[in-house]
């Protein structure tokens, strides 16, 4: 990074740390971009991070997850917190940007100095979750929102990546999904901290209730037993219910010790993400080289290398590349 770079990154998190909307959203657009800068932008703000309570919205397309999110953020509000909300969209095919736009949904807060809301593409990062969400967090963490509401795109069966960024998970449920609890088969029923069957004015909620608590109590008795709250979001009928019960996750999460453990899973997870990209992103720079990556996918794919022979050829490469460029020193 140049001292020009570095100088920018320092005076962006400086603006985030003072709480400028204008920096902040900056920084998150860096964060998105996957920039340069990013590194230098994080490593200041990262110290002033871990105060926010995380709270991570997740269920089936359809089960009125943008509306819920903008009740439970004027709860919130109501009470006096700093509100950031982070929503994770489906990306354009054409673009790589975010395509449902719930800044408009949540029009209620958008207007509220409040608040801040950010819509961001999952750019084909699986789980529903966009591979910068955690870094986004962190800013608005650093930036003083206390409660973060993470909103992801309800694509079913990957949802579980939510549990690697929220200290409390909540899944949205709706009556009338088809064949009784849909998400028990889209295999989240294990991730929830706190259960919510939205649109319960329908019929079937009951039902719906019954049958999660039924689901619950073939579990076992595990130290949190996930509640079961029933909202109207539109109405805002039950949102301070929901609120109350993820309180009480926190309270339990304090106490028990397992939010310490939650916390070192989500580092470990973070950590091996990012050594993931970074080794992605040396094999591709080493790509053209005769024993690179182009080489190697020609080999796969005409059948004369197996993967894992490949795969510990690349490897082996740049761990000698690596030992080689350390004993020669600095240039």
């Amino acid at each position: 990074m140049t001292a020009a770079a570095g100088s920018g990154s320092e005076e962006l998190a400086q603006g985030v740390l003072a709480g400028h909307a204008r920096a902040i959203g900056r920084a998150i657009t860096e964060v998105e971009r996957d920039s340069g800068a990013v590194p230098g932008i994080l490593r200041r703000l990262f110290p002033r991070t871990g105060r926010a309570r995380i709270i991570g919205i997740t269920g089936p397309p359809g089960a009125g997850k943008s509306t819920l999110v903008q009740r439970l953020g004027q709860t919130y509000r109501r009470s006096g917190h700093r509100v950031g909300i982070v929503a994770v969209d489906p990306s354009s095919p054409f673009t790589g940007g975010a395509i449902l736009g719930d800044r408009i949904r949540m029009a209620e807060l958008y207007t509220d100095p409040g608040v801040f809301i950010r819509s961001m593409a999952t750019r084909g990062a699986l789980g529903g979750l966009a591979r910068a969400t955690s870094d986004a967090v962190d800013v608005l963490d650093a930036a003083g929102y206390d409660v973060i509401l993470i909103e992801t795109v309800g694509v079913g069966q990957d949802e579980v990546d939510i549990v690697r960024a929220a200290d409390t998970t909540v899944v949205v449920l709706v009556p009338g999904l088809g064949d009784d609890i849909q998400a028990i088969k889209a295999g989240i029923l294990e991730i929830a901290d706190v259960f919510v069957v939205n649109k319960a004015e329908r019929e079937g909620a009951d039902r719906a209730v019954a049958e999660l608590s039924m689901m619950l109590d073939f579990a076992g008795h595990p130290p949190w037993r996930p509640p079961i709250v029933k909202t109207s979001a539109p109405s805002g009928t039950g949102v301070p219910e929901a609120v109350a019960a993820f309180e009480a996750h926190r309270a339990y999460l304090a106490g028990s010790g397992e939010g310490l453990r939650r916390r070192a899973v989500r580092a470990r997870s973070r950590l091996l993400a990012l050594l993931e990209d970074r080794f992605r992103r040396a094999v591709e720079a080493r790509a053209p080289e005769p024993d690179g990556l182009e080489e190697a996918v020609r080999a796969v794919g005409e059948r004369r290398e197996d993967p894992y022979t490949a795969a510990g050829r690349l490897f082996d490469g740049l761990v000698r590349g690596a030992r080689e460029a350390a004993a020669r020193g600095p240039a």
